[in-house]
């Protein structure tokens, strides 16, 4: 219907746009003589509908706006038209409104919708400083030169579904283990049955930043005298591998096992023992997960005859963990072995691969060839 419209309306602006240029070689007194012919047809016209008001299209009411709105009120009324000037008039008003109308419709109501980068800045803001509110993370906004008002931070913040509010001052444990991975050593013990039937017990420790593993050591028999003198080898091991200044924490689980004794033997070279909760085995989740890869990976597909064979297999995979096997979590580099450049295309087209077994063939390992 619209679109109708707008085409015989544009009809008539073009046609009579011509008659126009028509009217522009004709003389003064050839135009007043077809004025005063156009007259009496309309009075004939009017006398012919017996006073009933002739119906007009809204083409015909755009034109008239257009045409005759600019003309002085006076000069309206001494003209004589088919409708009144006031009429005419207020079809002007219409027509303006429907055009404003149609212009508000294209618009965005409300505030224009914040850049995609700022709202990812404030995420990540609000990501790397959990303590902080909306208002701090405006002030550093505002400090980066970034113009934002301090209820967008707080709306993009709200609708992320993070707290806007400073009640996130308290830190969380896995905050805390990301933070502080440099400084966390965790231990565990595992449990397998070798083919002869002995039950044996395995001690192991793992630097949360590195990923690095140490076997500390194997026995039947976990009494305190010998939990305490793996505590004090793996100390002596930390210190000939330059490590031991920068670990401040250790985490185990309340095990038994463990005597109040290595308390005292950590804390004289400044390491604090924090204990997991009960049942919580994922305040120690980066040694759960690599207790369920060691036997993933070695225990459930191994063979272990006895203590000695144990000890072997054990040697072995942490050689494999610790200098050849990848790691999501250090960009799949090896906590002894950096990540490789990567090669050229003209490198890979003369690439050969070698395979190298160990432990039967339980572990593989994948080098380039010399």
């Amino acid at each position: 219907m619209i679109a109708a419209v707008l085409v015989r309306f544009a009809y008539l602006a073009v046609s009579h746009a011509f008659a126009a240029l028509w009217l522009l070689r004709m003389t003064d007194r050839e135009k007043d003589v077809e004025i005063l012919a156009l007259r009496h047809q309309l009075a004939v016209l009017q006398r012919q509908l017996g006073g009933q008001r002739p119906r007009l299209r809204p083409e015909d009411r755009a034109l008239f706006a257009a045409l005759l709105v600019p003309l002085a009120s006076a000069t309206l009324r001494r003209l004589r038209l088919l409708a009144s000037p006031d009429t005419v008039l207020r079809w002007h008003r219409d027509l303006m409104k429907r055009r404003h109308a149609r212009m508000c419709v294209n618009r965005r109501p409300g505030r224009p919708h914040t850049v995609a980068s700022i709202r990812q800045l404030v995420l990540r803001l609000a990501t790397d400083n959990p303590s902080w509110g909306y208002r701090r993370i405006h002030g550093e906004l505002a400090l980066l030169g970034v113009a934002i008002a301090a209820s967008t931070v707080w709306e993009i913040l709200k609708t992320a579904g993070v707290d806007p509010a400073p009640r996130r001052t308290t830190v969380t444990w896995a905050d805390f283990l990301r933070s502080q991975a440099e400084a966390i050593l965790a231990m565990d013990s595992i449990e397998t049955v070798t083919l002869n039937g002995q039950r044996q017990y395995v001690l192991a420790a793992i630097h949360h930043a590195s990923r690095r593993v140490r076997i500390v050591g194997t026995t039947a028999h976990p009494t305190h005298a010998w939990v305490t003198q793996a505590i004090r080898n793996l100390l002596m091991d930390l210190e000939d591998t330059g490590h031991l200044a920068q670990i401040k924490f250790l985490i185990r689980d309340r095990d038994a096992k463990y005597p109040a004794l290595i308390d005292k033997i950590l804390g004289a070279v400044g390491i604090t023992t924090v204990p997991t909760g009960l049942r919580m085995p994922r305040m120690n989740s980066i040694t759960e997960r690599w207790v369920r890869t060691l036997r993933t990976e070695l225990l459930d597909r191994t063979l272990i005859w006895n203590q000695t064979h144990l000890r072997h297999a054990l040697r072995e995979y942490e050689r494999h963990y610790n200098g050849h096997r990848t790691h999501r979590s250090l960009a799949a580099a090896a906590p002894l072995r950096a990540r490789p450049r990567p090669l050229e295309p003209d490198q890979i087209e003369r690439l050969t691969v070698d395979r190298r077994d160990h432990l039967g063939g339980v572990i593989h390992e994948y080098h380039r060839a010399a």
